[in-house]
């Protein structure tokens, strides 16, 4: 082995690392853009709530009294808020642009996944290690064989018992 350091990149998973460092290149600048689109959607999403809050704790005060004096007066308060908030919040949820910009960031959120998965693929694909698809199609197999092991298990036993009879 040598004592350089660009001598790592020719053995054992750093060189498969090495090679599929532009995968991960391609993945993160590709995450970064994801991101930029990302930011503006949560953004937007976030502003949408508050201004839908203010304007509605602004109809509730004044609607409500200043200083409830008793017990029946804050009952009417809570209803007073409740009914603002739901049907603003209803309102908000409902409408047209609340709903192409949740789109948008969930779109969003579900690239930047699928680009950490990919990246996480060929991470473990350099260091000989099974992907997550590889590994849940174990976990499938080992599920269905776990079912008919007890399903033979189970007609053993009723076979048992008519013999024993």
């Amino acid at each position: 082995m040598s004592s350089k350091p660009q001598a790592l990149t020719s053995i054992g998973p750093m060189r498969a690392f090495a090679a599929n460092s532009k995968k991960i290149a391609v993945e993160l600048i590709e995450i970064n853009e994801n991101l930029l689109g990302f930011n503006q959607y949560i953004t937007e999403y976030y502003k949408q709530l508050s201004e839908t809050w203010g304007v509605a704790q602004k109809k509730v005060n004044q609607k409500a009294p200043k200083i409830p004096q008793d017990v029946e007066q804050i009952e009417a308060v809570k209803r007073i808020w409740i009914d603002i908030f739901d049907n603003d919040f209803t309102e908000l949820f409902d409408s047209k642009k609340f709903g192409e910009n949740y789109g948008n960031l969930v779109s969003k959120e579900l690239e930047l996944t699928k680009h950490w998965n990919n990246i996480t693929n060929v991470i473990l694909q350099s260091v000989n290690l099974p992907s997550k698809e590889e590994v849940d199609e174990v976990y499938k197999e080992i599920h269905s064989l776990k079912k008919r092991v007890s399903k033979v298990e189970l007609e053993l036993k009723k076979e048992k018992r008519k013999n024993a009879k």
